[in-house]
């Protein structure tokens, strides 16, 4: 036990001192998964299927890079798109942040007034601090830039290898197939679940988009775009992408008939997109315990902050498939799923 405790307190030690170069390498495999799960769609809808009978000896390899490339061009529009249209506004955004914090402290002290309460401004957070704060981790990420488009380079230039170095991995074929069998559930359910996220977050995101100009909310480009990231995170990301525009409407508007729209705009969408159809499609592809997901959320959070709380459900998911393989473990993996039901463990 007392071992076990070591190790642990250990491992999170190292987690917190490497988090400069294990939260960039985190965020190049994120996009490589990402860019395969596209592209492995891409030859799906496709006609590739079609031409590869026709010529089988040329065109598979041809129509694998055809898509990866469409996948990472999709990709590229998409932070062209953030560039050119949205950090405009998140910059303009910035510059209002002490008006809407003057705002935010006389709503805040009128309301405690009508309540009979004394409001202290001590208590009140500090935006702009926030605001650096989440400036600086952004910061941090774009200086990051190379090493990240370095590690994704070498992904894609290995990525036809892994298999044959797998097979020399280890001594045994025994522990080369399970571990084999990991690497590929494991694949298989990250790319059907960040390829589904994507799309639901990327619909959820245009949705918020098409309503908040509508309804003619400022920096409608600014909180759609935090719709789309924060779908990433579980729980607690709709929370926050709802939040923060709805509270916007409520201290710019002159009445509450902006922050009704708002709030009814985006609870809607949050509510069709995310629970409806993503679990429809989702389906059981990772079948983990919500309170396991929210734990694992918070833990992620204080190690690594939003990056953390970002990857806190790939982590996981990797922890319940690799946990299911042995013996030892897989009272882990029966803790972690929503009904007990684990993937099979492959022969020793």
């Amino acid at each position: 036990m007392m071992n076990g405790i070591i190790v642990f307190t250990g491992l999170v030690i190292l987690l917190w001192v490497g988090r400069s170069i294990l939260i960039p390498l985190l965020v190049a495999i994120f996009l490589w998964y990402l860019i395969n799960a596209i592209a492995a769609y891409f030859r799906k809808v496709l006609p590739f299927n079609y031409c590869v009978k026709k010529c089988p000896t040329f065109w598979p390899e041809f129509f694998n890079v055809l898509s990866i490339l469409l996948s990472a061009t999709s990709l590229c529009w998409l932070f062209y798109a953030f560039a050119t249209q949205i950090n405009p506004m998140f910059s303009e955004l910035v510059t209002r942040i002490p008006e809407i914090q003057t705002k935010l402290i006389s709503i805040s002290t009128y309301t405690f007034h009508k309540l009979g309460l004394t409001f202290d401004i001590n208590m009140f957070p500090n935006l702009t601090d926030i605001v650096k704060t989440v400036g600086a981790s952004a910061a941090n990420l774009a200086t990051s830039l190379g090493m990240i488009l370095i590690y994704i380079l070498f992904l894609f230039v290995e990525q036809s290898t892994f298999h044959k170095k797998l097979d020399n991995l280890f001594e045994t074929k025994s522990k080369t197939n399970k571990f084999k069998f990991i690497i590929d559930s494991f694949d298989k359910n990250m790319k059907k679940y960040l390829f589904v996220k994507t799309i639901i977050a990327a619909f959820t995101g245009i949705g918020a988009y098409i309503w908040l100009h509508i309804i003619g909310l400022e920096f409608a480009g600014v909180w759609a775009f935090l719709v789309f990231i924060m779908n990433y995170i579980p729980t607690i990301g709709s929370i926050v992408a709802c939040a923060l525009p709805i509270l916007y409407a409520l201290i710019s508007g002159d009445s509450l008939h902006l922050p009704i729209l708002t709030a009814g705009g985006l609870i809607a969408l949050e509510i069709i997109f995310g629970n409806i159809l993503d679990p429809k499609l989702m389906g059981k592809t990772l079948n983990l315990s919500t309170l396991a997901i929210l734990i694992n959320l918070v833990f992620w959070g204080l190690l690594w902050g939003i990056a953390g709380m970002f990857f806190s459900v790939p982590i996981l998911a990797a922890i319940f498939i690799i946990t299911a393989q042995f013996d030892s473990t897989r009272w882990i993996a029966v803790l972690l799923s929503t009904d007990g039901q684990i993937p099979d463990k492959t022969e020793d």
